[in-house]
């Protein structure tokens, strides 16, 4: 397996098992309170790890005990947590996740640490980032760090940006990206009208991937993805799976990508690998399984 590179967020999810969310001035008793390790950046660099790629994680947590947790997960998980730094006098992230009886989940995120990342940061990981097959990034931080890291790449490396959770992009940033990975609703947003349907999902990639990616993926849930590249567009189907949670089935998604890619691997059997994994994801609770 090659090397992978995610600058990115790290976060301790707080997940309330409920039977229905509450409604506004409601409140909803009878929850099942669960703590975990999350974060996109961290999540995904546990994914690829997870299929056997060399990962180093750039992030920032907080000097208390939720940063130190989330660094000896990462650590007991394979990835390479010497660039992970505790910044003094603030949080490490904290996510609160809602999980229903459907699996399905909404998510509010405080961003602590993460949002202290910055571009000089990220510049001296430079060394680092130059030697990696691919490099992984996502939105729970600063978009300057972002941009920094994608500029730093050289034309060998793999840019994988996962545009989660929304947010504009700057054109130059677009251009850069090897491969966009979003899901249907941060594709509504980036072409700026609904997704109907598989035809609107499959315009909608295409419109994303005209604009400078090479290749745009969406990440369609149950549905599996949709990936648009310059030879057209192909939907890789998701397998059937019981369902408990969907917390963190994207990351799985992006950290597979991300290894099989760094490997060697072509485009489309990447993705399948990463649909697979993803789906299976979805089986347990948590953005990660049990260190086992």
């Amino acid at each position: 397996m090659g090397k992978v590179c995610v600058v990115g967020s790290i976060n301790q999810d707080h997940v309330l098992v409920v039977d229905r969310r509450p409604g506004a001035g409601e409140t909803v008793t009878g929850a099942t309170l669960v703590t975990r390790h999350g974060g996109k950046g961290a999540n995904q660099a546990a994914a690829a790890a997870a299929c056997g790629a060399t990962v180093t994680l750039l992030a920032r947590v907080g000097a208390d005990a939720a940063g130190i947790a989330e660094r000896t997960d990462l650590a007991g998980r394979g990835v390479d947590v010497s660039l992970v730094a505790e910044v003094p006098g603030v949080a490490t992230g904290a996510a609160f996740v809602t999980v229903t009886p459907d699996g399905e989940n909404a998510v509010t995120i405080a961003p602590g640490a993460n949002d202290v990342m910055r571009a000089d940061d990220v510049r001296a990981a430079a060394g680092l980032i130059a030697e990696c097959d691919v490099l992984v990034a996502q939105l729970e931080i600063p978009l300057d760090a972002v941009v920094e890291a994608v500029d730093l790449c050289h034309g060998e490396t793999h840019v994988l940006v996962n545009a989660a959770p929304f947010r504009p992009l700057p054109q130059r940033l677009l251009e850069r990206i090897a491969t966009l990975v979003v899901n249907e609703s941060e594709a509504t947003a980036l072409v700026g009208s609904p997704l109907v349907g598989t035809a609107g999902v499959r315009a909608g990639a295409m419109t994303l991937q005209a604009r400078g990616p090479r290749t745009v993926i969406v990440t369609l849930g149950a549905g599996g993805a949709m990936v648009a590249g310059a030879g057209g567009c192909v939907h890789v189907p998701a397998p059937p799976v019981r369902v408990t949670d969907t917390t963190g089935a994207g990351d799985v998604f992006v950290g597979t990508l991300a290894a099989v890619l760094a490997d060697g691997q072509p485009l489309g059997r990447a993705a399948v690998t990463a649909v697979d994994r993803a789906s299976a994801s979805v089986t347990y609770l948590g953005a990660r399984p049990p260190i086992t």
